[in-house]
């Protein structure tokens, strides 16, 4: 079954609920023009006022938990702060960072290269890590290194609810969307750097980031340069809920009871998944997957990639025989091959 949708298709897919309990009469005719007296002298023939046409419905506002609504809001972005210096090295400073993500202030870390700038910069997107032994900057923390000795400014942002950001009690209901928010205005807030070149500016997600990864680049297609996604989950957000979020019953219940389940309310589900916009996306990205990634299962990513080619988007993947979830033996590969995608590509 074709799972790749269009805005439209999806817009009319989200329509439907409200149409099946509501019939509206916003496209009724207009009411009759009245009669006029007639006088038996001779008279100009009269001319009939035209009716105004039909007014068409508007069409519904998107639901705020979804892709529709990331498309259509107008992000502001604001200054990235720099803050304390975290460690130096002659390739690179890290320092401690914050930005705003609407009326949340997220923290981060910054690694800005030894060498003269602007330089192109990176947006890294980090994996599921528990909210209770995270801390600033954590994860990717090899990714961090390597890239920033490459010569690219580093941005790894810690999410709402991780380290020093903001809180979001809604977060988890919301089933994370708000960490796509945080990613996309990580991007703004790095074109407002003096360090950084705003127009090459990339993005690299691992695991759960991955998946933001996609969400970016279907719902701000022109944001970055290029992207890359490590052993992303699945483009499909249902299979994320089914494989993590429904065996804890406490946060599958309280989304099933803000949003439906993928069951009861399928058109929710299909709004937060990217598979269903890749006809959106136009930035080149770069698949990495292990063959024997029992995390999150190389299937995905073949599907991803099949979905991404079909759309036309220029997609390419590496698959890695034996790599567990985390990357091994073949890290440095990968990494290799990173870099190459991101300098063919302007970065």
């Amino acid at each position: 079954m074709n799972r790749r949708m269009t805005w439209a298709g999806l817009a009319t897919l989200g329509m439907t609920a409200a149409v099946a309990c509501t019939t509206t009469d916003d496209a009724a005719p207009p009411a009759s023009t009245p009669s006029t007296a007639v006088s038996s002298a001779p008279v100009a023939p009269s001319v009939r006022p035209s009716s105004p046409p039909p007014s068409t419905p508007a069409a519904p506002a998107p639901d705020p938990v979804s892709l529709q609504a990331l498309a259509a809001k107008k992000f502001t972005g604001g200054p990235l702060r720099i803050g304390r210096v975290l460690a130096r090295n002659p390739a690179y400073t890290r320092y401690f960072v914050t930005y705003p993500s609407g009326s949340l202030t997220i923290s981060g870390i910054l690694n800005i290269p030894s060498t003269p700038g602007p330089h192109p910069a990176l947006v890294l997107n980090h994996g599921h890590i528990d909210l209770d032994i995270y801390t600033n900057g954590r994860g990717l923390t090899r990714e961090q290194d390597y890239l920033a000795r490459r010569g690219y400014v580093v941005l790894h942002t810690d999410y709402r609810n991780h380290a020093q950001s903001s809180k979001d009690p809604s977060s988890e209901v919301n089933v994370r969307l708000g960490y796509t928010e945080d990613a996309i205005n990580a991007v703004l807030a790095l074109r407002t750097s003096q360090h950084v070149d705003p127009t090459r500016i990339g993005m690299l997600g691992r695991s759960m980031g991955g998946g933001i990864t996609y969400n970016v680049l279907v719902a701000q297609p022109d944001l970055v340069k290029a992207a890359v996604v490590f052993a992303p989950v699945s483009a499909d957000a249902t299979d994320n809920f089914n494989r993590w979020t429904r065996p804890n019953s406490q946060i599958a219940n309280a989304i099933t009871r803000a949003h439906g389940s993928p069951t009861t309310n399928p058109t929710f589900w299909r709004n937060l998944s990217a598979i269903n916009f890749f006809d959106q996306a136009k930035t080149p990205i770069l698949i990495h997957h292990g063959t024997s990634d029992s995390t999150c299962p190389i299937a995905w990513s073949t599907e991803a990639l099949a979905a991404l080619r079909k759309a036309g988007a220029k997609a390419t993947m590496y698959t890695y025989p034996g790599e567990e979830h985390a990357f091994g033996p073949a890290w440095p590969t990968s990494m290799a091959r990173t870099v190459a995608f991101l300098k063919q590509n302007g970065l």
